[in-house]
């Protein structure tokens, strides 16, 4: 890597999305492109891979490319964060163990139909596309294919091989984005959202990496997942140790993530719920499948010893007794919790202020009213 390498393309790709100045004449180009690129990298992350390059972040250069204003601010938040509730980093290792067996993405599939429908009602088109953490890339090839953008960038939370699209790619985590502002018309994330410690925080993040009137696009597992699964646990665990432990994950009520997308600065929020039902032979099918999505417990407060002799053999008995079909298949319960907002824009619709209105309710609904009321 000797000489200048701001005419390579994909120096040039990564200069644009990770928001760093071209590098020009670099003499040693190794370096000065790890410590370059680590400007637009949020300090503690492990690193980010581009096109195959591993860029290490450092505090100093994150501070260097920050605003003195906003880099007091950014203090203050990371002085006292609160408690984690999700070890994320064995998230990321039982996510890349399902990876290599195969994982089962059928979750995934359905949030990418979903996806579809809902872009296909946004007619304009989307010159640069973000797809934020979504453990499968089924859904920036499904973009790609169905929107032909010119840029569309897949933030992985594993290094993968390249797939049948070459699509430039990275290594980040959604609680810190290593991406810059006002990037990308359309960004999207889906089934990733749900694991992360700070839910507020990537939403901020990923409204600030849009454009003005960008749209987010975004779906995750909500609280009534897997309902079933935690009650069998807590029924069992009660009977046969005298009491329970967290094992299956807290989820996102959809009543609170409408308020949470207008806090993160986001114009015409949505947040609408859909429930899957996925039928199995018994609970032992259903623990399969969740292993194979890497999506077993990785809670922070998990039980860190073997679990009782006869635990799970006690809990797929209730099961079968409290959620069984006539057949005898159990159900399990998937609640896809779907988000929609823009970037703010001067073009946007906007309420009126109080007191503005021109006519009462009733006159435009033609309702008789008793004078004296």
């Amino acid at each position: 890597m000797q000489g200048s390498i701001s005419t390579s393309p994909q120096a040039s790709w990564a200069a644009f999305i990770l928001g760093v100045l071209p590098l020009a004449r670099a003499q040693g180009a190794g370096a000065e492109m790890r410590q370059s690129l680590g400007t637009a990298v949020f300090a503690g992350m492990p690193g980010v891979t581009f096109f195959g390059l591993v860029f290490k972040p450092s505090t100093s250069s994150f501070e260097a490319f920050i605003a003195p204003a906003a880099r007091h601010k950014c203090r203050l938040t990371m002085t006292s964060p609160p408690p984690p509730i999700f070890d994320r980093r064995l998230t990321r290792l039982r996510l890349a163990r399902a990876v290599a067996k195969g994982a089962e993405d059928f979750l995934v599939v359905h949030a990418i139909e979903e996806f579809g429908e809902r872009l296909a009602a946004v007619k304009r088109e989307f010159g640069a596309i973000l797809d934020a953490g979504t453990p499968s890339p089924r859904l920036a090839a499904r973009l790609a294919e169905l929107l032909h953008p010119p840029l569309l960038v897949r933030m992985t939370p594993l290094a993968e091989a390249a797939g049948p699209f070459s699509l430039p790619r990275l290594v980040g985590d959604e609680e810190n984005l290593p991406l810059a502002p006002e990037r990308f018309d359309l960004a999207v994330s889906a089934l990733s959202l749900q694991h992360l410690n700070d839910l507020p925080g990537a939403l901020v993040q990923l409204r600030r990496v849009l454009k003005p009137d960008g749209l987010f696009l975004g779906c995750l597992l909500g609280g009534q997942s897997l309902h079933e699964l935690r009650t069998v646990l807590a029924v069992a665990e009660t009977e046969i140790c005298g009491g329970v432990s967290p094992r299956v994950a807290p989820f996102a009520d959809v009543r609170d993530m409408g308020g949470l997308l207008q806090r993160a600065g986001f114009a015409l929020p949505v947040a609408d719920s859909e429930p899957l039902t996925v039928r199995y032979a018994d609970m032992f099918g259903l623990l399969r499948d969740l292993r194979a999505m890497g999506a077993t417990n990785a809670l922070m407060a998990r039980l860190r010893r073997p679990s009782a002799k006869g635990l799970f053999i006690r809990a797929a008995q209730v099961y079968a007794e409290r959620f069984a079909d006539p057949d005898g298949r159990v159900r399990a319960t998937f609640e896809m919790i779907f988000l929609s907002g823009w970037a703010p824009h001067e073009s946007q619709q906007k309420p009126l202020p109080p007191g503005s209105a021109r006519m009462r309710l009733a006159g435009a609904l033609k309702i008789k009213q008793d004078p004296l009321s």
